[in-house]
Order: C-alpha cells, then sequence, then structure tokens
C-alpha cells in the first residue's frame, strides 16, 4: 500500500531539493531565450550568496567552517558541474545532455561505496536501474550525430557533480549545511563573472525578477540538499533526484500546455516505482557523525 510508503527526514528533504531545482529549472528555461548562460549563472551565484549569507547571520554561525580547503574544493566541483552541464547543452541535443547528466546517481552511488564505504543493498540498485531506465525511456535518447566535445564536456560535469556530493558527506561530519551551501555560491560567483562579461546583456524588469527567482529556487534546492545528503546515505538519498523529471512533467502541464507523451508517463512511472522502492525498503541511513542540535537545524526563512 502507498500509504505505508514512510519516508524517512533525509529522503523528504532530497525530494524538497528535487522540487526546488526543478521550478529552477522551469525559471532558466523561461530566460534563457533572452539572457546569455554565463550571465543566469552569475545572478544565480549572487543572488544565492546574499541568501546564504543573511541565513547564516540569523543562525547565529561563523561562515568560514574549519574544513576551508574541503569546502572551496566543493565550491570548484559544484561550479564545474553546473558549468560543465549548461555547456553541454550548446553542445548536445536535450535529450542526450539530460542522460549523461542522469548517471550521476550512479556515480555517487560508487563513489560513495570506495570512498565511504557505504553499501549499496539491493533496494538502492533497483531503484538506480528504474531511474536509469525511466530516463531513458522519457528523452529517446538518439545518439546520432553527438558531439564528442559535448559528451566529454557532459561527462566531466556528471563527474564533478558526484564527487561534489560525497565531498558534502564528507564535510556534513564536522560542517554546518549552511557553511557548506554558501561556499557554492562564494566560489562560483568569481568564476562566472568573466564567463558572464564577455557576452553581457543588459535585463529588462522581467529579466531581473526570474534572474531573483532562479537564485531563490536554487538556494531552496541546495539547502535541502545538503540538509538530505547530511542524514542520509549518499546513494540512497541521490536516487530521489530522479523525482526532478517528475516535476519536470507537472511543470510542463501546468506552464507550457504540453500533455505528456505515453513514454513520458511510463518513465516517470519506473521512477516513482524506484525512489518508493528505496523509501521502503532502503534501511535506516546512518549518519557518518553522532547529530548535535546544531549538525541539521531547520532552514531559517530568507
Amino acid at each position: 500500500m502507498l500509504g505505508s510508503v514512510k519516508l524517512s527526514r533525509g529522503l523528504v528533504y532530497m525530494a524538497a531539493s528535487a522540487l526546488g531545482f526543478s521550478a529552477m529549472s522551469v525559471l532558466v528555461k523561461l530566460a534563457s531565450p533572452r539572457i546569455p548562460t554565463g550571465e543566469i549563472v552569475l545572478a544565480r551565484a549572487i543572488v544565492t550568496l546574499v541568501i546564504s549569507w543573511v541565513m547564516l547571520q540569523r543562525a547565529g554561525l561563523i561562515p568560514w567552517g574549519t574544513n576551508r580547503r574541503g569546502l572551496i574544493f566543493r565550491g570548484f566541483l559544484g561550479f564545474g558541474g553546473l558549468a560543465g552541464y549548461y555547456a553541454a547543452l550548446a553542445l548536445l541535443p536535450l535529450a542526450d545532455a539530460t542522460t549523461i547528466q542522469q548517471i550521476v546517481p550512479l556515480l555517487t552511488a560508487f563513489l560513495a561505496w570506495r570512498v565511504l564505504g557505504e553499501r549499496v543493498g539491493w533496494a538502492t540498485a533497483f531503484a538506480l536501474a528504474c531511474g536509469i531506465a525511466g530516463v531513458l525511456v522519457i528523452v529517446h535518447p538518439s545518439g546520432a550525430g553527438t558531439d564528442p566535445r559535448g559528451v566529454a564536456i557532459a561527462l566531466g560535469a556528471a563527474v564533478c557533480s558526484a564527487i561534489a556530493y560525497v565531498t558534502v558527506r564528507q564535510l556534513s561530519k564536522r560542517e554546518h549545511p549552511l557553511v557548506i551551501v554558501f561556499y557554492f555560491p562564494l566560489v562560483a560567483t568569481p568564476l562566472a563573472i568573466p564567463w558572464a562579461l564577455a557576452d553581457w546583456v543588459t535585463p529588462s524588469p522581467l529579466d531581473v525578477v526570474l534572474l531573483l527567482a532562479i537564485g531563490i529556487t536554487t538556494q531552496v534546492g541546495q539547502v535541502f540538499l545538503t540538509m538530505g545528503l547530511a542524514i542520509e546515505r549518499v546513494g540512497r538519498a541521490t536516487v530521489v533526484g530522479y523525482l526532478q523529471i517528475v516535476f519536470a512533467i507537472l511543470w510542463q502541464l501546468a506552464i507550457f500546455g504540453d500533455f505528456p507523451t505515453l513514454a513520458t508517463l511510463g518513465g516517470a512511472a519506473l521512477i516513482i516505482g524506484g525512489t518508493l522502492v528505496v523509501s521502503r525498503f532502503g534501511g535506516d541511513a546512518r549518519p557518518l557523525a553522532t547529530p548535535t542540535p546544531a549538525s541539521t537545524p531547520p532552514v531559517p526563512p530568507a
């Protein structure tokens, strides 16, 4: 019975993260015809930097953390994953770039096994298989005329994202989730400035609103992602990221008025089924360190 399925707190955080990132994707799609990609990345980084700083101040936290090298490394990985994914979208069809990006949970589960010693049980393996199969059904990757540079960049972006997830899990042993989140835009902002200035377009008032909304929804996704990874096994937690595909179907219907095809619905069913299996039979998460009141706080309002 579906009603008997209970999501752990970590998986609820990951589902909220998927919703935030899916909303961000819709806003990027609406803004991208008028605003260059580098400018969107810079605006996203600046908005999330300001929000992160405010959240840290309201929580009474010192923003610089204890493992600064690890935090900066996480920021570089996050920027690499973001910039690489957008660059791949410019070189590859959307279906191909999206499909490659969805190997991140597989890479993350593998790295978590090798680096963190986290067990990949049958439920997680089954959910990963369902998720990948569902993505393939939805996007119909053709592979014809694929630009090898785009494939290499997309794979590099996926590797960066997977290593970033595992790095977050390691940093969460001693660093507050909000501090980890803060370092992403802290590193990404100066890196995005040259990219944005190379092809600058002055945004209209509507574009400014969209850019602000992109930053806010990104912050929501990033905070919940970090909090989820802090208390949930990486391989199990990142499977829930496949829900972004399901949310995308709903956004497509509500905003663009396009009813999903049978293939899309079938892929979504595989993704939801895999997520329910891992949430029901995946076992309880084992935190890397004994939780403290400061380790997993409620997210303060921005």
